[in-house]
């Protein structure tokens, strides 16, 4: 089994320039201005990643030099790893300039492995970068032959020979280990493997000795892809790039029909999906569904992606065609088959799940929000916001308190997110309030129910205090939930306090 290394040069693409002059990116390390990448001008001419500014101003004074944008270099890096995704759906980053890719069990779909790096440098190289690529059993052994000796294959066993004769520099180690195997007079990777362990070990340390025993194939260290494989998996290559939106609708009610297919075999439903676009040009575009319970047919799948590709504020743009696009469902759940011909709830509780699910892939998932009732009887803590489609069954089960038969509510249907202050007349201590003025308006009380006490939570140290709270009705007919902040007199009968008065909430 063989997994692949693909570092890509990240810095500014390699276009011929008008002028002849070589070009170099610098950075500052250690105080001092040093090359990090150089054109093929530069390196035609001596320079050398590592070597500092003044030395290659001295070799070519008319030297064109970039400052170092690691932001940039990350996001076309990334950019590059989402296009490797057509390769494999394991990729893995190798600052500052490489990839990791996985390729167990895919290289046979592009011809073998020799095919396969092959077409990937070919059109990496045509997207205008520089590029050196292996492969190897371990990435450590990939990326040593790709800096040294880019091309090659390594079959699987033959690793210690392959990195035999190389240059300790393909290592990627520290400079100051480099400079020490120099010194030592260890120039290959083959003379520092002769050694006995122990003596590079206590030289040069055990994260040194554990590099080049995966680089010899001794050991391993698996890559971490940056994302996770999908659960289930279909895609469509053209032989000729797409533009047209109906092909691309076209293809994705396909690729969907497939998707449930694969899903129905084993029960499952996906609660997310990803719809990738790969552009000619390198480009990928990725469109993200959650869906609120499992989905399980084709047209409500369908129906999701239309929804989102209308909506999107930047638009699908194929540019000069898509030649890749695919599906994957990277969260699944286990359907089970429920007899609900009959079910009236049931039904009404999946057109409300397929009307969720709808505005989220319009305006998205996060702002659509259900209530839940939380165990506190303080009135702004007994629910929480939670977003929909994760907790949409959870909220058709909630057990929220039955309203008494006959009874008036004995809660607000409006409850204010900050309890709003007032000004009140009322009797003390314990008096329902007789009039209060909010919003600059004054009410009279013609009937008040109360005092419903609630004493703060003792767990919590936030210096809250007891509330009283009213159910009042102004003359107008208005109804009120009005509380007061503390007792006269305070609770332990020390000196009076000046409670204050808010209203909380209002009744319909």
């Amino acid at each position: 089994m063989q997994s692949g290394a693909a570092p890509a040069d990240a810095s500014p693409p390699l276009f011929s320039s008008p002028s002849p002059a070589p070009w170099v990116v610098v950075a500052k390390e250690n105080n001092a201005l040093r090359l990090t990448a150089c054109d093929s001008e530069a390196m035609a001419i001596g320079l050398t990643i590592g070597m500092p500014l003044a030395n290659a101003r001295a070799i070519c004074p008319d030297l064109r030099v970039f400052d170092a944008d690691e932001d940039a270099d990350l996001r076309t890096l990334n950019a590059v790893a989402d296009w490797c995704d057509r390769f494999t759906p394991l990729v893995a980053l190798d600052p500052p300039h490489g990839l990791f890719l996985d390729i167990t069990g895919c290289a046979h779909l592009f011809g073998g492995e020799a095919e396969l790096l092959r077409k990937l440098s070919a059109l990496l190289v045509r997207q205008g970068f520089a590029v050196t690529a292996a492969v190897a059993s371990t990435p450590v052994c990939a990326r040593t032959v790709a800096r040294a000796a880019p091309g090659r294959i390594v079959p699987e066993g033959k690793e210690a020979a392959a990195v035999a004769g190389l240059a300790v520099v393909a290592l990627g180690t520290e400079d100051t280990v480099i400079r020490g195997l120099r010194r030592a007079g260890l120039k290959t990777i083959g003379e520092v493997a002769a050694r006995e362990s122990h003596e590079i070990t206590a030289r040069f340390g055990a994260a040194f000795t554990a590099l080049l025993r995966q680089a010899l194939g001794d050991g391993d260290a698996p890559i971490s892809p940056r994302k996770p494989a999908p659960d289930y998996l279909v895609e469509k290559r053209f032989a000729e790039p797409v533009a047209s939106d109906g092909v691309i609708a076209a293809t994705l009610d396909r690729l969907g029909a497939m998707l449930v297919d694969a899903m129905q075999r084993q029960a499952k439903g996906a609660r997310r999906l990803e719809a990738s676009f790969f552009r000619t040009d390198g480009v990928v575009r990725t469109i993200t569904l959650d869906a609120g319970r499992p989905v399980t047919r084709t047209a409500t799948m369908a129906r999701l992606f239309r929804e989102r590709l209308d909506a999107l504020a930047d638009p699908l743009d194929p540019g000069f065609g898509f030649d890749l696009i695919r599906l994957s469902a990277s969260r699944v759940e286990t359907v089970v088959t429920e007899q609900r011909d009959l079910d009236s709830q049931a039904h009404d509780s999946d057109e409300v799940a397929a009307l969720v699910d709808c505005i989220a892939a319009r305006i998205g998932g996060a702002r659509i929000e259900v209530h839940l009732p939380r165990d506190s009887h303080i009135p702004e803590r007994a629910e929480e916001a939670v977003p929909a489609q994760a907790a949409l069954a959870a909220a058709e089960q909630a057990d929220w308190p039955a309203p008494i038969k006959d009874e008036p509510p004995r809660r607000p249907l409006r409850l204010f997110e900050r309890p709003e202050p007032i000004a009140v007349i009322a009797e003390i201590p314990d008096g329902a309030p007789a009039r209060f003025e909010w919003r600059r308006a004054g009410h009279v009380v013609a009937r008040a129910e109360g005092p419903e006490r609630l004493s703060p939570e003792w767990w919590r140290a936030d210096g809250a205090a007891t509330r009283d709270y009213f159910r009042v009705e102004d003359a107008a007919g208005l109804r009120f939930w009005i509380y007061r902040d503390g007792l006269y007199g305070g609770e332990d009968g020390g000196e009076a306090q000046a409670p204050r008065w808010f209203v909380h909430g209002l009744f319909a």
